[in-house]
């Protein structure tokens, strides 16, 4: 520094440093001088080489700081790019990115995936096809069973009458005897009993028994007048119409040539009645009365 204030030019020879150091000196292009009035105020702009080589200098020296100082901040903007790049890349996706990312590889492992197996033709299956549907099974018809046919007294017969005739035809049929000896035994039981189950008043015991008449001819009971005393059974036997009438059609089928005898003479081969002529008048009705159980 001066005595002056003024501080030293380092670059320069103990001269003060002016401000027109900074503007060149530049002649006009008719060659006279230029009439700046900063350059015309200096006494040291008038132009030396000295002078004009250090304002040149100066110029130069600004440009390359100012060049450096831009490719700085470029290679700093550079480098801020490409650690923003490396750090963006290394940092870890977004939870919603993960989720999205699980979602599609759960989707794409839950596809269907196609079979490896070989595809060789196999033997057509015997198994209906499962969207066929099953023929239905034919219901088995369950024919109903026939009714009964209701029996009618016929002949002059009541409802009791009636169901101990067909009492004695249904157990010669048990037998097997041909329709002859049913006609004759419904004949012999309407000619004995009128077709009344008879008890004996001789024998109370026979009153024990279902009945629906009571007698007084001797030890005589059943359907058939037939008495203990003489072999015929028990009394509870004989008092059954199914065990009278057999053991009557027994009797019969042993009389030889019974088949064609008369119906009172067979009849009375049997039960030695003192009445030997009284059965062939119900003949006919009984007839008639087996042929209507018989159908």
């Amino acid at each position: 520094m001066r005595d002056d204030g003024t501080l030293d030019d380092p670059n320069g020879s103990g001269r003060p440093a002016d401000r027109s150091d900074d503007a060149p000196s530049i002649d006009q292009a008719d060659g006279t001088p230029s009439t700046d009035r900063t350059t015309a105020s200096s006494p040291e702009s008038t132009g030396t080489p000295r002078t004009r080589l250090r304002g040149s200098m100066n110029r130069r020296t600004r440009l390359v700081v100012a060049a450096g100082a831009a490719c700085c901040l470029g290679l700093v903007g550079v480098s801020q790019f490409g650690f923003g790049t490396t750090d963006r890349a290394t940092r870890p996706a977004p939870a919603a990115e993960i989720a999205e990312r699980a979602a599609l590889d759960a989707a794409s492992r839950s596809l269907a995936r196609p079979s490896t197996a070989p595809t060789t033709p196999s033997a057509p299956s015997a198994s209906p096809s499962p969207t066929a549907k099953p023929k239905p099974k034919p219901k088995a018809t369950v024919k109903p069973r026939p009714k009964p046919r209701r029996i009618v007294p016929v002949a002059g017969l009541n409802r009791v009458q009636m169901d101990n005739a067909v009492k004695i035809v249904r157990a010669g049929k048990e037998m097997g005897v041909p329709r002859r000896a049913l006609v004759i035994a419904v004949a012999t039981a309407m000619q004995e009993s009128t077709l009344l189950n008879y008890a004996s008043g001789v024998l109370p015991e026979s009153q024990n028994y279902p009945h629906q008449a009571i007698g007084w001819d001797h030890d005589s009971v059943g359907l058939f007048q037939q008495r203990p005393s003489s072999g015929w059974g028990t009394v509870e036997e004989l008092m059954d119409p199914e065990y009278a009438t057999k053991a009557f059609l027994s009797a019969l089928e042993e009389i030889p040539g019974w088949q064609d005898l008369p119906l009172s003479v067979a009849a009375q081969a049997v039960q030695i009645s003192a009445f030997p002529d009284a059965y062939a008048q119900h003949e006919w009705n009984a007839g008639t009365v087996v042929a209507e159980i018989l159908g």
